[in-house]
Formats: structure tokens, sequence, C-alpha cells
């Protein structure tokens, strides 16, 4: 059946419109507002060209907040990835209380990750906290986890590993279904008996788009940590977990310096669809698909 031109704009027109609205223009009207020096509530702004990006390419802060962010994204995606995937290949290997396991792993993502922020706080308390009880019950000195310099951006990359890799398990899981049984029994009758010789060898080959989508949202939603950032620690101590987000809104919100705020975004969204062009371009050689 064939669907005419005026019939084809009726049905893309409201979404056009809305992508429009909602997508491309805020992203050409900051675009645009960083190549100015316009501040927050001020009547009258200059054209400053590209000074903005040539300041964040010498401001020591911008460099550590960006340094920050891949090595959060670093440590959130290879935990998430790791634990996702194992926490599917268990749950799909018993039958029993398997929905209830689903639920279980699957909370952090659906809980508000504010009101686990403050969760997180009380456990990693320097004296009162659970965590450092445990640990003394092993001779380990307690330590503070989010205000030691070397100790805090790890802290953070261990919520952060903990709230995504439900979302991770529940994709592979997904993918896990998809894998026909009748390979499965193909190659326990072609002598693969050996558990870990049929993960790498049979099942992490067909879960290959599968997982080229779960590094693709992984990724991406570690470069938008803000939330356990701006209540646990503020950027802190020593700007020693100071990420591109809280960046941005210290700069547009705390000091009102909107176009400086517009061009740290500008690098951001380039960083996000750089990091997905890489991850298509590099995984979908070797993802094998049905």
């Amino acid at each position: 059946m064939h669907i005419k031109r005026n019939q084809l704009a009726l049905l893309l027109g409201p979404s056009l419109v809305l992508t429009l609205l909602l997508l491309v223009v805020p992203l050409v009207v900051v675009a645009v507002m960083s190549l100015t020096d316009w501040q927050f509530g001020a009547s009258a702004w200059n054209w400053i060209g590209l000074e903005n990006y040539v300041e964040l390419w010498q401001d020591e802060t911008f460099q550590k907040s960006f340094s920050n962010t891949v090595y959060y994204l670093i440590l959130v995606s290879i935990g998430s990835i790791t634990i996702g995937l194992g926490a599917a290949l268990l749950i799909e290997s018993h039958t029993s209380l398997r929905g209830f396991y689903r639920t279980v792993y699957f909370m952090p993502v659906a809980s508000t990750l504010i009101a686990m922020a403050v969760v997180w706080q009380f456990l990693m308390h320097p004296s009162a906290g659970f965590i450092n009880q445990v640990i003394a019950w092993f001779g380990i000195a307690p330590q503070n986890w989010l205000k030691d310099y070397d100790l805090a951006l790890g802290s953070l990359a261990v919520i952060g590993t903990w709230q995504m890799s439900g979302l991770a398990m529940v994709m592979f899981m997904a993918g896990l279904k998809n894998i026909p049984a009748e390979l499965r029994q193909a190659s326990l009758l072609d002598g693969m008996t050996n558990p870990v010789d049929r993960l790498f060898r049979l099942i992490l080959p067909l879960l290959g788009p599968t997982t080229l989508f779960v590094v693709t949202v992984c990724a991406i939603r570690s470069l938008q940590v803000f939330d356990i950032v701006h209540v646990l620690t503020s950027g802190g101590p020593n700007k020693a977990t100071e990420v591109l987000l809280h960046s941005i809104y210290n700069e547009g919100f705390g000091f009102f310096r909107m176009g400086y705020a517009s061009a740290m975004t500008v690098i951001f969204v380039a960083c996000i669809f750089v990091l997905t062009l890489v991850q298509q371009a590099g995984m979908e050689k070797r993802t094998h698909y049905a």
C-alpha cells in the first residue's frame, strides 16, 4: 500500500517538530551562546568568538573534570558490564526464584539515585559506616571513603556500578533469550561441555549485538553522572570528584557564566557523539548478527 506524500508528512510531522524543538533548536542555541560572554541575568552580551574554547583549553578545573569523567566512565562501564553479564548468566541458569532475582537486581535502576546516595553516605561514613565496620573485622583501618582524595572517585564509581549493573543485567538477559536453544544443544553434542569454553565460544559471540548496545548505553550514562557527585561530594575533595556535568552546573548556575558553560556543554555533547561513533565503528567489525 502506497502512502501519499501528504499522509507521510502528517505521520512524521509531529515527531519532526518535537525533535526540532527538544533537540536541534536547544543545541543550536547552546552552540551560538558558547560564542558569547553572556552571563545569567545580564541584559547585554558580546560576541567573543572562540575565546571560551581557548579558555577551556587552559582551564585546569576543566581538564581535571574531563579526566575524572573518563576515569569514572571506564570503571563504571567495566564493572557494570561484568556484573550485569554474570548476574544474567546466573539467573538464566536457574529456573527457581528467577523473577525474584530479576526484581532485586533491577531495583537500583528503578530507585531514586539521590535517595540511594544518602543511604550510601551512611554506609561510607568514616566512623559509624557499615563498610568500615566490616573491614575492621579484617584488621583494616577505617577509611574516609568520600573525603579521601585517592578514594573518593573510586567510591562514587562503586555506587555508579551498583546502580547501573541492573540495567546491564536486564539487557543481557534479553540477549540470552534470543540465543536459539538448538545451538546450545548442538554445542553439547559436539562435546562443548566445559561452561567456560561454551561461554567464550558460543554465548559471547552470539551476544555481540547486545554487548554493543550495553557498552554504548553504559558509557553514555556514565558520562552523564551528576546526581551522586552533587549530593555526596560536590566535586571535592580538592576537585577529586569534579566531573563534566557538575562543572557545567557550577559555571552556569553558580558563577552565572552561561557563555562559558555553553562551551563546556558543546564539548560534552561532542564527546558523547564521538564516543558513540567510535564504539559503533570498533565493535561492529567484531559483532556477529544471526
